[in-house]
């Protein structure tokens, strides 16, 4: 086994000299040179994180759906790579050991690197550490140019409506800043509920927006598109979530009939002072010290509502160490309102907001019998304070 390690120029040159679906295959190469690994495999989480599918190596992406290898995370040594976001090994079948190390971009769990190795030391533990590392960043640039990586995160097959619900999403689920760790999670129902959530990032502030179409399948699909880009239009246009608002009821109730309920926050990197609007959705829920409790705000008209609409901006401080917890009404309606989500909010509340929405989703999942009659979709912001110079990348962790 080589000693010299294995630089992250080196790999991150291969791959740009590779096709957008050969990058992998050119760090498995890599590491089987330097390293005399064997089995070396690249595992992407599903949509709903609750399963991994290895990606096939180049000329066998044409493979049918129910030929691909697919297993549970529950239990196995990928969920604890995932959840320590740390390379984890365990004796391999056939002699060796097999090590595994997360691929994650700014707190965004992409999936697992996973090789069998003859031996195990710091030296190739690192190496393999930075070779995940530099993975993550080709993923989030190769999947431009390919459904390669869409293909292998969906462990069923989608429908018109999800397949459009699913494009409004943000392309990373997760992400990770000096002020803030935030994570997102959408289980559609059997019938999709036109949920959606979205967050963007500039030079001063965090915008946040949880949404939920009227009625199901591609007619809230529609509805849904129409209220995530106007929300998107006016917000990239500078505007603030006052004019946000104004604009996704304007959208409606110009080219459709339905109606949205939704929440828009913008919160100030500098002071955590949040300005938060509320159109008809349910409340949010906060975690602060040990206390877990919904907070009461004022709740305005849903977009698209054929009434005269005013829409006020509420003041919502957050402090350092505050969560906060978006909502749509699909966690509380019919069989998921026996999930106490206040008392699951402060059950996780040392785990990374990634894994809050693993749990909180999984738990109104189970509530339904793995039939959601709706939509059910949270945000979970962690507000480390404006003058965190460090951020927290796993359960109890920081960088």
């Amino acid at each position: 086994m080589g000693d010299e390690g294995l630089g992250l120029d080196e790999v991150l040159r291969a791959a740009e000299d590779a096709a957008p679906v050969e990058s992998v295959d050119v760090i498995a190469r890599k590491l089987e040179e330097r390293f005399a690994a064997r089995e070396v495999s690249f595992w992407l989480v599903d949509v709903l994180g609750q399963s991994a599918v290895r990606l096939p190596r180049a000329g066998a992406a044409g493979q049918e759906h129910s030929g691909r290898e697919r297993l549970e995370l529950t239990g196995s040594l990928y969920d604890r790579v995932l959840r320590a976001q740390e390379p984890q090994q365990e004796p391999a079948a056939g002699g060796g050991h097999r090590l595994a190390a997360p691929v994650t971009n700014r707190g965004d769990c992409i999936g697992v690197l996973d090789l069998v190795v003859p031996r195990v030391d710091g030296a190739l533990r690192e190496a393999v550490a930075r070779a995940a590392h530099a993975l993550a960043y080709i993923v989030v640039t190769d999947r431009r140019f390919t459904d390669l990586y869409h293909w292998g995160r969906r462990t069923t097959t989608m429908t018109l409506a999800a397949e459009i619900q699913h494009q409004l999403l943000p392309s990373a689920s997760c992400c990770e800043a000096a002020q803030f760790t935030l994570a997102g999670g959408l289980v559609p129902a059997d019938d999709i509920g036109g949920d959606t959530y979205d967050y963007a990032l500039d030079q001063d502030a965090l915008y946040l927006s949880i949404t939920d179409a009227m009625g199901h399948d591609t007619d809230s699909a529609m509805l849904a598109t129409l209220t995530v880009n106007a929300l998107r239009g006016a917000r990239r246009a500078g505007a603030g979530v006052l004019d946000q608002a104004h604009a996704a009821h304007e959208a409606i109730t110009r080219h459709s009939r339905g109606m949205t309920t939704g929440q828009l926050l913008r919160v100030p990197l500098d002071t955590g002072a949040c300005e938060l609007v509320n159109a008809g959705h349910p409340w949010p829920l906060r975690l602060r010290g040990d206390r877990a409790e919904e907070v009461a705000v004022r709740v305005n008209m849903p977009f698209g509502v054929p009434v005269p609409v005013t829409y006020e901006v509420q003041q919502l401080p957050l402090e350092p160490g505050d969560r906060l917890i978006l909502i749509t009404d699909g966690m509380r309606e019919r069989a998921a309102a026996a999930v106490d989500l206040v008392s699951l909010v402060a059950a996780t509340r040392d785990e990374h907001p990634r894994e809050v929405v693993r749990a909180l989703t999984w738990a109104v999942h189970e509530a339904c019998g793995g039939e959601l009659p709706d939509d059910a979709t949270l945000l979970v912001l962690d507000w480390h304070g404006s003058r965190s110079a460090r951020r927290r990348t796993s359960g109890g962790s920081d960088t």
